[in-house]
């Protein structure tokens, strides 16, 4: 069994053995900073789907209205035209056959990678790298478009792509430590409206089953799933 350390245990007393209310549970996550650095706030749930079938595979993207926190580094797939559309857009590498050469070579310096429908041939020549790094384009995402404007400006103003596992779980950071709480609550709000209007009709049951919010080093906040079910 592993050792608990000192500090978390005591960030242990500072969560009851019960289910927040979203409200209360961004306003008691911001108590459990306890690292150096500006922790990542994430949410978990578990669904009661069977991914399995194609039609309870949840899986898609949400724009967070307060960001994530992050930089994030935005790579683009795209010949003629759209090549300088993307740059004006603000990527930070655009490329075809060069690009996935750099990949092909190792050089993934980019946390988002958005492709035109007609680079999608030469994306596929390097999908059994991206696939394992979830970096591949997928228009249930946005990241397959001719848009390519707003699939850059999605990804840099706090986009984040959701995917349910096989066990009906799926996990997202939803903002930083340093957000304030209603910063924090408004982005947990936009993520589970997405979740829920995702429900596919085939669910049966209560559709949310868990769910918490926690720091990158902090005790779970278990949520009040009969709330979120309400959220749209």
């Amino acid at each position: 069994m592993a050792k608990v350390s000192k500090r978390y245990k005591a960030l242990t007393q500072k969560v009851e053995d019960r289910q927040y209310s979203l409200e209360e549970a961004c306003n008691t996550v911001k108590e459990l900073k306890s690292a150096k650095f500006d922790e990542s706030v994430e949410i978990a749930l578990n669904l009661n789907v069977d991914p399995r079938h194609a039609d309870q595979m949840i899986r898609g993207a949400v724009v967070l209205p307060n960001g994530t926190g992050k930089t994030v580094r935005v790579a683009v797939f795209a010949k003629g035209a759209k090549i300088d559309e993307a740059k004006a857009a603000g990527a930070d590498i655009v490329g075809s056959d060069e690009l996935a050469e750099d990949i092909q070579a190792g050089n993934i310096n980019f946390d988002v990678l958005i492709a035109t429908p007609d680079c999608m041939g030469i994306v596929g020549k390097v999908g059994r790298i991206l696939g394992p790094k979830g970096l591949m384009p997928n228009p249930k995402t946005g990241t397959v478009t001719m848009d390519v404007t707003k699939a850059v400006n999605d990804a840099k103003g706090g986009q984040v792509t959701y995917r349910v596992d096989k066990k009906g779980n799926m996990q997202a950071a939803i903002g930083k430590v340093s957000f304030s709480a209603q910063a924090i609550k408004e982005n947990a709000e936009a993520f589970i409206g997405a979740i829920n209007r995702a429900k596919p009709s085939t669910a049966k049951g209560r559709y949310i089953t868990n769910a918490a919010i926690s720091l990158t080093m902090s005790p779970s906040v278990i949520l009040d799933n009969m709330e979120l079910l309400e959220i749209r």
